[in-house]
């Protein structure tokens, strides 16, 4: 079983934190599926494969074969500070009719479910310049199939886990800290003072991808006339992935889960319609999850 970011929450020792995190993080198979790991110090540098040799391995007798080695690159993989804050006027949660800790558990819980879209759109756009870089700046062009749409578009993912291809990085030894609310002078709009609560939490994110072959991308998936998401785009979409290899992780948005199920002829006898596509089949028959996310959007540039 790999080890997930509600993991290393466990391993904090903050139960408030992990029923936050827990509850927060159904909606995202970024959360829930891809695995996390923890690094001491905020970031490590690592090798990403970019090539594999191949041809003259096969000799004569008395006769030697010229060395080869793999091509990497180095790369730095860094964390970065994550600290979803919430304040709120200590009048109105105090008068909130199961009490300020109703309100505040309210509150908390907000925060931490829009956290985590944050967290899950730069896992793949890496649009916050002070967050770390996404799928969109890993992907290769080699790894990339064009659906052809012009308008609405968006992208279907798929993704390889493990330590030398994607997961979560937590740095700071993977603390997760939820701090207990306090009071504090707040300022509103007009400069004016008042008191409230308030509460944060601090966590370092980074991502990893460890290699080219890590992650693949059906890119210009959109509303325009057969430019929708079929099975043939996920046939090309996994046939990017070296031999003998497969993603663990198809991701993509409502509306391209949507247009593959309707791409599907219903075979079975009754006619029902195709059902939604929970998993597809591999190369070698091993079936890869499917899953929908809210992350991905339907307005993209690039």
């Amino acid at each position: 079983m790999l080890t997930t970011i509600l993991d290393i929450a466990r391993m904090n020792g903050n139960d408030a934190l992990v029923g936050l995190i827990d509850e927060a993080a159904k909606p995202h198979p970024e959360i829930t599926m891809v695995p996390a790991r923890t690094i001491k110090g905020l970031n490590y540098k690592t090798l990403v494969r970019t090539g594999v040799p191949t041809g003259g391995s096969f000799r004569n007798a008395n006769e030697g074969t010229d060395a080869k080695k793999g091509t990497f690159e180095q790369r730095m993989v860094s964390t970065y500070i994550f600290e979803p804050r919430f304040e709120c006027d200590k009048a109105v949660a105090d008068r909130h009719e199961d009490g300020a800790a109703a309100y505040l558990a309210i509150e908390a819980a907000a925060i931490m479910e829009g956290a985590f879209q944050d967290l899950c759109t730069q896992f793949y756009y890496g649009t916050d310049g002070k967050g770390f870089p996404g799928l969109i700046h890993a992907v290769t062009s080699a790894m990339t199939v064009n659906a052809g749409g012009s308008t609405a578009k968006t992208s279907a993912w798929a993704i390889r886990f493990g330590p030398q291809h994607t997961n979560w990085v937590f740095g700071n030894d993977g603390s997760m800290d939820m701090a207990d609310p306090r009071i504090e002078t707040l300022t509103d709009d007009n400069g004016k003072k008042f008191k409230g609560y308030v509460q944060e939490m601090l966590a370092y994110p980074g991502l990893q991808v460890g290699s080219v072959f890590s992650v693949a991308r059906i890119k210009n998936l959109s509303t325009d006339s057969g430019k929708g998401l079929t099975d043939a785009l996920v046939d090309d979409l996994l046939e990017c992935f070296p031999d003998g290899t497969a993603p663990d992780l198809i991701v993509l948005n409502k509306r391209s889960a949507k247009q593959l199920k309707q791409s599907r002829t219903a075979t079975n006898p009754t006619g029902k319609p195709a059902e939604w596509v929970t998993g597809v089949e591999g190369l070698n028959g091993q079936i890869i999850p499917v899953r929908i996310t809210g992350a991905i959007t339907n307005a993209e540039t690039a």
